[in-house]
């Protein structure tokens, strides 16, 4: 009986090709682009589970008021651990450096160095290809590179006890060959340095400091030890830190290491992590365009169901029952599904290039992987089912003595059920049009908004090695040449400041008061080159040798210090435990991501160094980097001279929102386009349905723009009812991912009438082929039989 099913079903797939190719069409491209969603959604969700204990390890945080950090002091976790029973060990991870590598005649700038206690290998799961794990990180003169590192350094070499010299100062020996570390690792390293070669010069770890909040703390938590139990010893924690440092208004919180890529909305966290609210919005948006090619597929076989009724009446009368008949239409709709999980794979396959590409990711479709391809059979199954069960039900009902008889009519719940699925297919495709115009327009505000200063023709380069030392030769240097002489040296970039602190006073402030006050160092220049507004007071300048120990401060600051632009200059403060006097109040600007409002910020004048910043000449700014390269060879020849540009750094503070807007783009078109597919499909069968009313029409008198509007207004109508359905759920949709933006535009009424007139003009476009088609077919043709 199988095989007799089988065989029927591929006659008529072979046998209706028009209706089959549209069918396997919508289901092929439907299924390709969910299991390129759904590898996507797995990767993000499998983050650090490679860890052997993954379940026991937690990252210790922390909050003051409203400012969340993913650091804490270097004494914490030893302290912890020798306190608590529970934990059954802790590690210490710097936040990430950068460093001057120097080995086998290569010489390069590495970002990606973190220093870390010597139980890392033992607390992480990272493959350690050469070397002992026991021993690796015991001596503070050995090292850990990768295999790309160990490659790329010593060529075909073994790197293995091999001398690396870092910043030209001190030579380490390579004590292992890590992995290449994983992709869905939210740790992503190339060297890792011993801690104890960090704690020779760093006050924190030779003290053992409890309040001064620079490292990463990691805990592993004892087997027995539930995620409920782990939350439970929270507030013993904080006992625990309030005898080490009882000023401090700290609050503390235990973050499961498998939660961290998605959950983390941490300031002072390692770069590159996801979001899981679009994890959420992409698995949602991969079921709803397998659903649009079911929708297809059933509707295209309701639709050309008066071609099989005289099939199942004859059936029905030599003694087929209803489930057979079922049994049949559903073999059908599985065949066409694994057809269309065969071409899919395919697609997958020759898309997967420029999908990683548009992610960002190193994904891939491995077919010997048992359970990749229990959970492909599985969609094709499933797929198959939902797809092919209505028409089954549908088809299956008919009876027989009315089909034969010739007196068989379509039921209107069929039809209503048919024109329900067009306009579900049309809610997606218009949800996701609309969701990336919103992504669309709140990217191009953040690209153009104004932040306070002007970020175009800004390049940077950081001060490294000889330069600290020779920083008046290099000042002069840079005024010397018009091209360069428009610079600034400040300690970080204002684009995304890490530093802050609670350690601040002033006249009146409440003492109960927790607020986390981020500064940055800069000089005299750098309120002309941002081209920023000083709102009342002044500059630094070098005129007032005593501005050593002034401050200037921004609006947020003073609003939130109790004062106002005519009583703020004169002020007195202590930052950090230094005191001195506020000399100008500098208008608010952005220094961190839209998503964070403007926070409080304090200025002090730079004594160190840090980053050059010149603002460059129109149409003169590879002159103004061949110049920078001359200064920094001649002052700094054994360093490498790099250079970045500042809006660099802001794009790349919104990476996700851009990754998402452009897989957004990809798959709306795509949803529109299965849902035309089956349009056309649906189209060309009303027309072929009503081919004798065109042709009386036209014998009457109608013209061929009157037939194409009889034809085309009924799917007009379907399309107005999905636009009236999709716009509140896209502007609940985009509302809820704008809320995550502290700057964000408001959904303009516009978006929904373009995305609309847009989605009108393809679906018109697609039913008028076959529309004008009818309508200017030969009556004669059509009467003949007559």
């Amino acid at each position: 009986m199988l095989r007799n099913y089988f065989k029927v079903a591929w006659r008529n797939i072979i046998r209706q090709k028009t209706y089959s190719i549209l069918n396997i069409a919508g289901l092929s491209i439907a299924m390709a682009s969910s299991i390129l969603i759904l590898l996507w959604v797995q990767n993000e969700l499998s983050y650090d589970r490679f860890h052997r204990n993954s379940e026991q390890l937690y990252r210790l945080i922390c909050s003051a008021g409203d400012f969340r950090a993913a650091v804490s002091p270097a004494g914490m976790g030893s302290g912890l651990q020798a306190e608590m029973p529970e934990i059954e060990a802790s590690l210490r991870l710097s936040k990430s450096s950068t460093h001057l590598f120097e080995a086998g005649g290569n010489k390069f700038e590495e970002k990606r160095v973190f220093f870390a206690d010597s139980n890392f290998l033992q607390f992480f799961s990272f493959d350690l290809l050469q070397g002992n794990a026991k021993t690796a990180m015991r001596d503070p003169g050995g090292i850990l590179l990768t295999e790309e590192m160990a490659e790329k350094y010593y060529g075909t070499e073994p790197a293995l006890g091999k001398i690396i010299r870092i910043n030209n100062k001190e030579n380490f020996i390579v004590a292992g060959i890590l992995a290449t570390s994983p992709s869905n690792s939210h740790l992503q390293f190339d060297f890792i340095i011993p801690m104890a070669a960090l704690a020779k010069s760093n006050y924190d770890l030779r003290n053992n400091v409890w309040d001064r909040f620079n490292f990463y703390t990691y805990l592993q938590f004892n087997k027995n030890s539930s995620s409920v139990d782990i939350q439970n010893h929270i507030p013993r924690i904080q006992q625990i830190y309030k005898r080490h440092n009882s000023d401090g208004k700290i609050d503390f919180q235990l973050q499961p290491l498998t939660s961290i890529h998605l959950h983390s909305d941490l300031q002072i966290d390692v770069p590159g992590h996801g979001n899981i609210q679009y994890v959420n919005i992409f698995f949602i948006v991969a079921l709803f365009i397998i659903a649009v090619g079911c929708i297809n597929f059933m509707n295209l076989s309701t639709a050309h169901s008066a071609r099989r009724t005289k099939e199942v009446g004859m059936r029905k009368v030599v003694g087929a029952t209803r489930f057979q008949l079922v049994g049949q239409f559903l073999s059908e709709a599985l065949i066409v599904s694994f057809i269309s999980l065969l071409i899919a794979v395919g697609v997958v396959y020759l898309f997967m290039p420029v999908f990683n590409t548009l992610t960002e990711k190193k994904l891939a479709v491995h077919l010997q992987d048992g359970d990749l391809l229990i959970k492909l059979v599985g969609i094709a199954f499933i797929t198959g089912i939902i797809s092919g069960s209505y028409p089954a039900l549908f088809l299956s009902g008919f009876r027989p003595v009315s089909v034969l008889k010739g007196k068989f009519t379509f039921a209107g719940g069929s039809l209503l059920f048919r024109n329900g699925l067009v306009i579900a297919q049309f809610v997606v495709a218009i949800v996701l049009l609309i969701g990336t115009a919103v992504v669309y327009n709140q990217m191009n505000f953040i690209k153009n908004k104004n932040l306070g200063f002007e970020k175009s023709n800004l390049l940077y380069t950081p001060m490294t090695g000889d330069l600290w030392s020779k920083l008046a030769v290099y000042k002069d240097a840079l005024r010397q040449n018009p091209l360069t002489s428009n610079f600034s040296v400040i300690s970080e970039l204002p684009a995304a400041l890490i530093s802050g602190t609670i350690d601040v006073e002033w006249e009146g402030r409440d003492p109960n008061s927790q607020v986390v006050i981020p500064s940055i160092d800069v000089d005299e220049n750098f309120i002309d080159v941002f081209k920023m507004k000083i709102l009342t007071g002044r500059s630094f300048s070098a005129a007032f040798k005593g501005d050593s120990s002034n401050y200037m401060i921004n609006e947020k600051a003073m609003q939130v210090m109790g004062m106002n632009a005519g009583n703020a200059v004169g002020k007195r403060i202590s930052f950090g435990g230094t005191k001195g006097t506020i000399i100008g109040v500098v208008k608010d600007f952005n220094f961190k991501s839209l998503q964070y409002v403007i926070e409080p910020l304090v200025l002090r004048l730079n004594k160190w160094g840090g980053l050059v910043m010149v603002r460059t000449q129109p149409d003169n700014t590879e002159a103004t980097i061949k110049v920078l390269e001359g200064i920094n060879q001649e002052l700094n020849p054994a360093y490498p001279f790099t250079y970045h540009f500042f809006d660099k750094n802001l794009d790349d503070l919104y990476r996700s929102e851009q990754q998402m807007g452009r897989i957004f783009n990809l798959f709306a078109a795509l949803a529109i386009f299965i849902s035309c597919l089956g349009l056309y499909g649906l189209s060309a069968f009303m027309a072929e349905q009503r081919t004798k009313e065109i042709g009386v029409r036209k014998v009457l008198g109608a013209s061929v723009t009157g037939v194409v509007a009889l034809l085309s207004k009924d799917f007009l109508r379907l399309v107005l009812i999905a636009i009236v359905i999709a716009s509140p759920i896209a502007w609940y949709t985009m509302n809820r991912w704008l809320q995550s933006f502290a700057y964000k535009i408001d959904i303009q009424w516009w978006l929904f009438v373009l995305a609309s007139l847009l989605t009108i003009s393809i679906a018109m476009l697609t039913v008028s082929y076959q529309s004008i088609k009818a309508a200017l077919m030969n009556p004669v043709k059509s009467l003949r039989s007559e």
